[in-house]
Parts: structure tokens; sequence; C-alpha cells
């Protein structure tokens, strides 16, 4: 993976997560101002993810943006809203790290 890529995928990761942030503060409190922060964050994220889609492929890029959303994002809600993970619910973000390991791991994994 580049730099380029890497740098990327990051700031796509730091983006949604400012926007999954702040679509929770707009859930706690609406307001007009949240709602076009939230809106103006996933533009710009998804922005980021059609340069990640040309580099990774779709299945790749979504596949690991999304595993990495998932854990950045439930760090957040755990430690900055104080919300609960359940068991089950913990072994669906662990399967969804293992199932995304075996998609990027894929083409190395079946050669030959």
């Amino acid at each position: 993976m580049s730099l380029s890529a890497l740098l990327q995928l990051a700031a796509s990761t730091a983006i949604y997560v400012l926007a999954a942030g702040s679509a929770k503060s707009w859930a706690l409190a609406p307001s007009l101002a949240k709602i076009a922060l939230t809106l103006a964050l996933y533009s710009v994220g998804n922005l980021i993810m059609l340069r990640l889609v040309r580099t990774f492929g779709m299945s790749a890029a979504f596949s690991l943006t999304a595993v990495i959303q998932l854990v950045a994002i439930n760090a957040v809600a755990i430690l900055v809203f104080g919300e609960k993970l359940g068991r089950i619910e913990g072994i669906g973000v662990a399967l969804a790290i293992v199932s995304v390991t075996l998609i990027m791991l894929g083409p190395a994994l079946s050669r030959p």
C-alpha cells in the first residue's frame, strides 16, 4: 500500500469518525447547523472514497474502510459517548475484522 493510499485511508476514516460524532450530536440536540455539518463531512469522506476505489478496487476499498470505520466509530461511541457494546455485537465486530482481513489477504494467500 502506497503512502498516498494510506494517507487517503486515514483521512477518510478521520472524516467519517467526525461525521459520525456530528450525527450523534445532532441526534442528541437537533439543529440545522449540525445536520449541514454532518452532510458536508460525509460528502467529503465519500469524495475521498472515490479515489480509494480507483486505487484498491471497489470490493477491497469499501471492505477495508468499512471495518476501519466500524472499529474507530465504535471506539468513539464507547469512549466519548459512553455507549456499551454487548457480547454479540463484540463478536460481530471481531468477525468483521476477520472477514476483511481475509478479503485483503485473499489474493496473496491464494497464490500457488
